[in-house]
Protein backbone atom coordinates (compact mmCIF):
# COMPACT_ATOMS: atom_id res chain seq x y z
CA UNK A 1 0.00 0.00 0.00
CA UNK A 2 1.33 3.33 -1.01
CA UNK A 3 -0.33 6.67 0.72
CA UNK A 4 -0.11 10.15 0.59
CA UNK A 5 0.08 12.55 3.66
CA UNK A 6 -0.75 16.21 2.90
CA UNK A 7 0.44 18.78 5.26
CA UNK A 8 3.12 15.93 6.39
CA UNK A 9 5.75 18.60 7.06
CA UNK A 10 3.67 19.43 9.79
CA UNK A 11 2.75 18.45 13.55
CA UNK A 12 0.28 16.21 13.23
CA UNK A 13 0.95 15.28 9.66
CA UNK A 14 4.66 14.44 10.53
CA UNK A 15 3.82 11.91 13.62
CA UNK A 16 1.33 10.39 11.40
CA UNK A 17 4.22 10.25 8.56
CA UNK A 18 6.69 8.74 11.11
CA UNK A 19 4.19 6.02 12.43
CA UNK A 20 3.00 5.25 8.91
CA UNK A 21 6.53 4.48 7.96
CA UNK A 22 7.20 2.55 11.16
CA UNK A 23 4.63 -0.17 9.75
CA UNK A 24 5.75 -0.53 6.64
CA UNK A 25 3.69 1.58 4.69
CA UNK A 26 5.04 3.52 1.94
CA UNK A 27 4.32 7.12 2.61
CA UNK A 28 4.68 10.05 -0.26
CA UNK A 29 4.49 12.84 2.37
CA UNK A 30 3.35 16.19 0.10
CA UNK A 31 5.50 19.22 2.25
CA UNK A 32 4.95 22.83 1.02
CA UNK A 33 7.44 24.06 -1.26
CA UNK A 34 9.82 26.89 0.00
CA UNK A 35 13.11 28.30 -1.22
CA UNK A 36 14.70 26.92 1.85
CA UNK A 37 13.77 23.45 0.37
CA UNK A 38 12.69 22.65 4.64
CA UNK A 39 10.53 19.47 4.95
CA UNK A 40 9.03 20.99 7.95
CA UNK A 41 9.17 18.65 11.32
CA UNK A 42 10.13 15.58 9.05
CA UNK A 43 13.56 17.63 8.72
CA UNK A 44 13.91 16.60 12.76
CA UNK A 45 12.74 12.84 12.18
CA UNK A 46 15.81 10.14 12.30
CA UNK A 47 17.82 9.76 9.26
CA UNK A 48 16.10 6.01 9.02
CA UNK A 49 13.12 7.64 8.76
CA UNK A 50 13.73 9.85 6.46
CA UNK A 51 15.51 7.55 4.25
CA UNK A 52 12.01 5.77 3.68
CA UNK A 53 10.14 9.02 2.54
CA UNK A 54 9.00 10.00 -1.12
CA UNK A 55 9.03 13.98 -0.50
CA UNK A 56 6.70 15.59 -2.85
CA UNK A 57 7.14 19.39 -2.63
CA UNK A 58 4.53 21.77 -3.71
CA UNK A 59 1.25 23.43 -3.00
CA UNK A 60 -2.45 21.88 -1.96
CA UNK A 61 -4.18 25.55 -3.46
CA UNK A 62 -2.32 24.01 -7.59
CA UNK A 63 -4.35 21.37 -8.58
CA UNK A 64 -1.81 20.43 -11.11
CA UNK A 65 0.64 19.69 -8.39
CA UNK A 66 -1.39 17.67 -6.14
CA UNK A 67 -2.77 15.39 -9.13
CA UNK A 68 0.38 14.80 -9.62
CA UNK A 69 0.55 14.08 -5.38
CA UNK A 70 -2.13 11.95 -5.98
CA UNK A 71 -1.19 9.34 -8.68
CA UNK A 72 -0.27 6.23 -7.84
CA UNK A 73 -1.68 6.55 -4.11
CA UNK A 74 -3.62 3.53 -2.66
CA UNK A 75 -4.48 5.86 0.32
CA UNK A 76 -5.14 9.77 0.98
CA UNK A 77 -4.57 11.42 4.61
CA UNK A 78 -5.56 14.79 3.77
CA UNK A 79 -4.15 17.25 6.71
CA UNK A 80 -2.53 20.06 5.08
CA UNK A 81 -4.75 23.43 6.40
CA UNK A 82 -4.33 27.10 7.75
CA UNK A 83 -4.80 26.39 11.13
CA UNK A 84 -4.92 29.13 13.37
CA UNK A 85 -7.82 31.16 14.47
CA UNK A 86 -6.27 34.39 15.11
CA UNK A 87 -4.86 34.26 11.70
CA UNK A 88 -7.60 34.08 10.01
CA UNK A 89 -9.56 37.05 11.51
CA UNK A 90 -7.39 39.16 9.35
CA UNK A 91 -6.11 36.84 6.19
CA UNK A 92 -9.77 34.89 5.53
CA UNK A 93 -9.32 34.92 2.17
CA UNK A 94 -5.92 32.43 2.30
CA UNK A 95 -8.04 29.92 4.48
CA UNK A 96 -10.37 29.83 1.47
CA UNK A 97 -7.76 29.14 -0.62
CA UNK A 98 -5.88 26.59 0.87
CA UNK A 99 -8.62 24.69 3.53
CA UNK A 100 -11.24 24.81 0.85
CA UNK A 101 -10.14 24.78 -2.49
CA UNK A 102 -6.86 22.54 -1.62
CA UNK A 103 -9.47 20.11 -0.15
CA UNK A 104 -11.31 20.36 -3.81
CA UNK A 105 -8.05 19.55 -5.22
CA UNK A 106 -7.49 16.82 -3.36
CA UNK A 107 -11.37 15.22 -3.95
CA UNK A 108 -10.70 15.93 -7.25
CA UNK A 109 -7.78 13.92 -7.63
CA UNK A 110 -8.65 11.27 -5.60
CA UNK A 111 -11.95 10.46 -8.02
CA UNK A 112 -9.84 10.88 -10.98
CA UNK A 113 -7.51 8.27 -10.34
CA UNK A 114 -10.08 6.29 -8.64
CA UNK A 115 -7.94 6.17 -5.04
CA UNK A 116 -9.02 4.03 -2.53
CA UNK A 117 -9.66 5.66 -0.21
CA UNK A 118 -9.33 9.12 1.37
CA UNK A 119 -9.67 10.90 4.99
CA UNK A 120 -9.83 14.26 5.37
CA UNK A 121 -9.09 15.96 8.35
CA UNK A 122 -11.73 17.95 10.18
CA UNK A 123 -11.50 20.00 13.45
CA UNK A 124 -13.95 20.23 16.59
CA UNK A 125 -13.98 23.76 15.93
CA UNK A 126 -16.78 23.32 13.18
CA UNK A 127 -18.93 22.88 16.07
CA UNK A 128 -19.17 25.86 17.92
CA UNK A 129 -19.71 26.24 21.47
CA UNK A 130 -21.03 23.02 22.53
CA UNK A 131 -24.63 22.97 22.68
CA UNK A 132 -25.07 19.39 24.53
CA UNK A 133 -22.31 17.47 25.83
CA UNK A 134 -20.47 15.25 25.15
CA UNK A 135 -20.48 16.23 21.35
CA UNK A 136 -21.10 13.68 18.82
CA UNK A 137 -21.20 14.16 14.76
CA UNK A 138 -25.02 14.81 15.10
CA UNK A 139 -23.63 18.33 16.70
CA UNK A 140 -24.85 21.28 14.77
CA UNK A 141 -21.85 22.89 12.85
CA UNK A 142 -21.85 26.46 13.54
CA UNK A 143 -18.72 28.62 12.01
CA UNK A 144 -17.28 30.96 14.76
CA UNK A 145 -14.14 32.18 13.19
CA UNK A 146 -13.40 32.21 9.82
CA UNK A 147 -11.19 28.88 10.00
CA UNK A 148 -13.52 27.02 11.43
CA UNK A 149 -16.23 28.56 8.39
CA UNK A 150 -13.71 27.13 5.97
CA UNK A 151 -13.60 23.59 8.08
CA UNK A 152 -17.45 23.23 7.34
CA UNK A 153 -17.13 23.86 3.83
CA UNK A 154 -14.35 22.00 2.93
CA UNK A 155 -16.32 18.97 5.31
CA UNK A 156 -19.51 19.81 3.10
CA UNK A 157 -17.35 19.43 -0.03
CA UNK A 158 -16.25 15.76 0.97
CA UNK A 159 -19.36 14.92 1.57
CA UNK A 160 -21.16 16.21 -1.58
CA UNK A 161 -18.69 13.95 -3.08
CA UNK A 162 -19.43 11.00 -1.12
CA UNK A 163 -22.85 11.31 -1.99
CA UNK A 164 -22.69 12.87 -6.02
CA UNK A 165 -19.78 10.56 -7.06
CA UNK A 166 -19.65 7.59 -4.32
CA UNK A 167 -16.20 8.97 -3.60
CA UNK A 168 -14.83 6.77 -0.61
CA UNK A 169 -14.50 9.66 2.05
CA UNK A 170 -14.34 9.45 5.45
CA UNK A 171 -14.30 12.71 7.67
CA UNK A 172 -12.03 12.65 10.81
CA UNK A 173 -12.54 14.76 12.97
CA UNK A 174 -9.76 15.26 16.14
CA UNK A 175 -10.65 16.91 19.37
CA UNK A 176 -7.47 19.40 19.91
CA UNK A 177 -4.47 17.53 19.65
CA UNK A 178 -1.12 18.24 21.46
CA UNK A 179 2.49 17.12 21.62
CA UNK A 180 5.83 17.28 20.83
CA UNK A 181 6.10 19.58 17.70
CA UNK A 182 3.27 21.55 17.96
CA UNK A 183 3.66 25.14 16.94
CA UNK A 184 4.04 27.88 19.65
CA UNK A 185 0.53 29.37 18.62
CA UNK A 186 -1.44 26.23 20.58
CA UNK A 187 -1.96 26.91 23.96
CA UNK A 188 0.59 23.97 25.75
CA UNK A 189 3.13 24.78 23.76
CA UNK A 190 2.56 29.00 24.49
CA UNK A 191 2.07 28.39 28.69
CA UNK A 192 5.32 25.83 28.56
CA UNK A 193 7.63 28.02 26.90
CA UNK A 194 7.20 31.15 29.04
CA UNK A 195 7.71 28.82 31.73
CA UNK A 196 10.82 27.19 30.45
CA UNK A 197 12.20 30.51 30.03
CA UNK A 198 12.00 31.87 33.76
CA UNK A 199 9.10 33.65 33.04
CA UNK A 200 7.05 34.21 36.51
CA UNK A 201 4.25 35.94 34.37
CA UNK A 202 2.63 33.51 32.25
CA UNK A 203 0.42 35.36 29.53
CA UNK A 204 -2.94 33.94 28.15
CA UNK A 205 -6.18 34.72 27.00
CA UNK A 206 -9.47 33.61 28.55
CA UNK A 207 -9.14 31.09 31.37
CA UNK A 208 -12.75 29.90 30.79
CA UNK A 209 -13.16 27.85 27.85
CA UNK A 210 -12.89 24.11 28.48
CA UNK A 211 -11.00 21.74 25.19
CA UNK A 212 -10.76 18.11 25.04
CA UNK A 213 -7.02 16.86 25.06
CA UNK A 214 -5.61 14.30 22.59
CA UNK A 215 -2.46 13.54 22.89
CA UNK A 216 -0.86 13.48 19.30
CA UNK A 217 0.05 10.02 19.02
CA UNK A 218 -3.50 8.73 20.20
CA UNK A 219 -4.68 10.68 17.58
CA UNK A 220 -2.39 9.41 14.96
CA UNK A 221 -3.31 6.31 15.83
CA UNK A 222 -7.38 7.18 15.61
CA UNK A 223 -6.82 7.69 11.76
CA UNK A 224 -4.75 4.73 11.33
CA UNK A 225 -7.57 2.77 12.66
CA UNK A 226 -10.15 4.51 10.15
CA UNK A 227 -8.13 3.59 7.45
CA UNK A 228 -8.59 0.08 8.18
CA UNK A 229 -12.43 0.09 8.65
CA UNK A 230 -14.12 0.92 4.82
CA UNK A 231 -17.04 0.56 6.77
CA UNK A 232 -16.50 3.66 7.93
CA UNK A 233 -16.63 5.26 4.12
CA UNK A 234 -18.99 7.99 3.74
CA UNK A 235 -18.95 8.48 7.82
CA UNK A 236 -17.77 11.30 9.84
CA UNK A 237 -15.75 10.38 13.26
CA UNK A 238 -14.48 12.44 16.06
CA UNK A 239 -11.24 11.71 17.87
CA UNK A 240 -11.68 12.43 20.90
CA UNK A 241 -10.99 11.38 24.58
CA UNK A 242 -14.64 12.24 26.11
CA UNK A 243 -13.06 14.27 28.89
CA UNK A 244 -12.57 18.15 29.15
CA UNK A 245 -10.21 21.17 31.37
CA UNK A 246 -10.81 24.05 31.42
CA UNK A 247 -7.69 26.41 29.97
CA UNK A 248 -7.16 27.65 33.60
CA UNK A 249 -6.87 24.55 35.02
CA UNK A 250 -5.01 23.47 32.19
CA UNK A 251 -2.48 26.09 32.78
CA UNK A 252 -2.12 25.41 36.77
CA UNK A 253 -1.00 21.56 35.88
CA UNK A 254 1.77 23.10 33.72
CA UNK A 255 2.68 25.42 36.26
CA UNK A 256 2.85 22.63 38.77
CA UNK A 257 5.07 20.44 36.93
CA UNK A 258 7.79 23.70 35.66
CA UNK A 259 7.59 26.52 38.24
CA UNK A 260 4.92 26.47 40.84
CA UNK A 261 5.37 30.48 41.75
CA UNK A 262 4.71 31.42 38.56
CA UNK A 263 1.32 32.93 37.88
CA UNK A 264 -1.52 33.53 35.20
CA UNK A 265 -1.96 37.30 33.55
CA UNK A 266 -4.95 37.82 31.53
CA UNK A 267 -4.00 39.64 28.39
CA UNK A 268 -6.21 41.68 25.98
CA UNK A 269 -4.52 40.99 22.86
CA UNK A 270 -4.40 37.33 23.36
CA UNK A 271 -8.54 37.32 23.54
CA UNK A 272 -10.99 36.62 21.09
CA UNK A 273 -13.81 37.84 20.08
CA UNK A 274 -16.78 37.20 22.57
CA UNK A 275 -18.70 35.50 19.99
CA UNK A 276 -15.94 33.92 18.47
CA UNK A 277 -14.74 32.16 21.16
CA UNK A 278 -15.86 28.66 21.35
CA UNK A 279 -16.30 28.11 25.14
CA UNK A 280 -16.77 24.33 25.58
CA UNK A 281 -15.83 21.37 23.49
CA UNK A 282 -16.29 18.50 24.81
CA UNK A 283 -16.05 15.30 22.22
CA UNK A 284 -17.65 12.25 22.22
CA UNK A 285 -16.00 8.86 21.31
CA UNK A 286 -18.82 6.68 21.12
CA UNK A 287 -18.77 6.60 17.26
CA UNK A 288 -14.78 5.90 16.50
CA UNK A 289 -15.26 3.16 18.90
CA UNK A 290 -17.91 1.23 17.90
CA UNK A 291 -16.76 1.64 14.20
CA UNK A 292 -12.76 0.73 15.03
CA UNK A 293 -10.66 -0.63 18.35
CA UNK A 294 -9.24 2.83 19.00
CA UNK A 295 -8.86 4.10 22.93
CA UNK A 296 -6.68 6.87 24.02
CA UNK A 297 -3.98 5.88 25.73
CA UNK A 298 -2.22 8.94 27.28
CA UNK A 299 -3.44 10.61 30.01
CA UNK A 300 -3.21 14.40 30.29
CA UNK A 301 -0.75 13.74 32.65
CA UNK A 302 1.40 12.01 30.88
CA UNK A 303 1.09 13.27 27.83
CA UNK A 304 2.40 16.59 29.36
CA UNK A 305 4.93 15.54 30.74
CA UNK A 306 6.19 13.89 27.28
CA UNK A 307 5.76 17.27 26.02
CA UNK A 308 7.32 19.13 28.64
CA UNK A 309 10.42 17.35 27.84
CA UNK A 310 10.27 17.55 24.56
CA UNK A 311 9.94 21.32 24.53
CA UNK A 312 12.84 21.52 26.79
CA UNK A 313 15.30 19.92 24.78
CA UNK A 314 13.90 22.19 21.76
CA UNK A 315 13.40 25.64 23.76
CA UNK A 316 15.65 27.61 20.69
CA UNK A 317 12.47 26.69 18.51
CA UNK A 318 10.42 29.14 20.01
CA UNK A 319 10.51 32.70 20.57
CA UNK A 320 9.40 33.04 23.59
CA UNK A 321 8.91 37.16 23.79
CA UNK A 322 6.40 36.91 21.25
CA UNK A 323 2.67 36.68 20.74
CA UNK A 324 2.63 34.04 18.19
CA UNK A 325 -0.98 34.03 15.89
Amino acid sequence: MKALVTGADGFIGSHLTEELIKQGIQVRAFVYYNSFNSWGWLDTLPEEVKSEIEIFSGDIRDPNGVRKAVEGTDLVFHLAALIAIPYSYHSPDSYVDTNIKGTLNVLQAVRDFETERVLVTSTSEVYGTAKYVPIDEKHPFQGQSPYSATKIGADRLAESFYRSFELPVTIVRPFNTYGPRQSARAVIPTIAVQLLNGKEEIKLGSLNPTRDFNFVKDTVNGFIEIAKCRSAIGEELNIATQKEISIGDLAEKIIQKINPQARIICEDIRLRPDKSEVNRLLGSNEKIKKFTDWMPEYSIDRGLEITIEWIRNNLNRYKADRYNI
